[in-house]
């Protein structure tokens, strides 16, 4: 998950983690999600990161992606276009 993340949501949160190298933290590219998160009590059709998520198509408004394996072995994620690269999202 840390090496190799698929889910847009996992690189997000990865790229707010601190890095203790400071010339790593401070060329380092972060992914500032765009609008409120998701009711918990009224959730969202399809994927329920679709709304903040900024890989998001049509499709994931209407489908609620399975978890699938990934290209790593055990490796697992619920998105119907997961990413290897961060820079896919920006």
């Amino acid at each position: 998950m840390f090496t190799a993340p698929r889910h847009p949501y996992t690189h997000s949160l990865l790229s707010a983690a601190p890095v203790a190298d400071p010339k790593v933290e401070r060329t380092r590219r972060r992914i500032v999600l765009k609008g409120d998160p998701p009711s918990p009590a009224d959730p969202p059709s399809g994927c329920s990161f679709h709304t903040r998520c900024p890989a998001a198509r049509a499709e994931c408004s209407a489908t609620r992606p399975p978890l699938a394996p990934q290209e790593s072995p055990g490796h697992t994620a619920a998105c119907l276009f997961p990413v290897s690269d961060v820079a896919a999202l920006t």
